[in-house]
């Protein structure tokens, strides 16, 4: 399974998304996760990526390109992945297809989760808040001015790829602003119908490409024309009905002669000769 989680910074695609892995058994590919974890580790890209996501903007195409082509080569995404945060942008939703499709992959799904703006604030302050009590470190996202721009910066380049996926009869939405357990069962109900058409797809398919089965019945003779006859078929023919003419003769006899008509005609006619009937009335007075 090859899913999309789309939905504006806030949304629930994290939460959503380590469901996801533990129901399916599939791996999680979240480019922000990436990219921090390489920030973390001081690598070239962790600090070429460092004060672009400070700044709340968005990672370079060929940058994030080449990061979820190399994870989805690792063998634990075999059996499929989720992307989390990518694609962005319509060109690397474009860019992905080609990946996927040189990798002999395609995605199921694209899950948009509906949000409404201003609750977003609401959650990034509690998630702050809750944070701050486990002593946790704060992402670096985490704050209103940088959400303002985060925020503007999905509506501009990420929210077209919802046309983008619509277009491609990919795109299903769920309500986001939903309890996490209810949004939780609109996925697992999409993806089940999902792949419900998908197997009767493959049926369909299965079934169109089988040859069909030789007719043994007889064609039809066409109205007013004769079926056409091998020669080998009528020799077989002509010959077993030479074959069983002698055994009806001999059941059925000799054929009589036919009686020849008689020529002679009767004493006092000739043969054509009619009687007159003026001259029976002289004969007998």
């Amino acid at each position: 399974m090859r899913l999309i989680l789309l939905g504006p910074p806030g949304a629930g695609k994290g939460t959503q998304a380590q469901r996801l892995v533990q129901k399916h058994g599939i791996v999680q590919l979240s480019t922000g996760d990436m990219l921090r974890a390489a920030v973390k580790a001081g690598s070239a890209v962790g600090l070429r990526a460092k004060d672009i996501m400070a700044r709340g903007e968005l990672v370079p195409d060929d940058l994030v390109v080449a990061i979820v082509s190399d994870r989805i080569d690792q063998p634990d995404a075999r059996n499929g992945f989720i992307l989390d945060g990518f694609p962005r942008t319509v060109p690397q939703a474009v860019a992905l297809d080609r990946m996927l499709k040189d990798k002999g992959h395609k995605l199921d799904a694209v899950i948009e989760l509906k949000v409404d703006a201003g609750a977003l604030h609401k959650r990034i302050a509690t998630r702050v808040a809750q944070a701050t009590a486990r002593g946790e470190p704060l992402r670096p996202d985490d704050n209103a001015d940088v959400l303002r721009t985060r925020l503007e910066a999905y509506r501009e380049q990420t929210a077209p790829l919802v046309d983008y996926y619509r277009w491609q009869s990919t795109l299903r939405s769920v309500d986001g602003m939903a309890a996490i357990l209810d949004v939780a069962s609109a996925i697992d109900c999409l993806l089940s119908a999902g792949a419900a058409r998908a197997g009767g797809s493959r049926k369909a398919g299965d079934n169109a490409t089988r040859k069909p089965a030789k007719s043994k019945a007889v064609p039809p003779k066409a109205a007013g024309r004769k079926v056409p006859v091998s020669r080998a078929s009528a020799a077989k023919k002509a010959k077993a009905a030479a074959k069983k003419a002698p055994k009806k003769a001999l059941k059925k006899g000799p054929k009589k002669p036919p009686k020849k008509a008689s020529t002679t005609a009767p004493k006092g006619k000739t043969a054509g000769h009619k009687s007159n009937p003026a001259q029976r009335l002289t004969k007998g007075s």
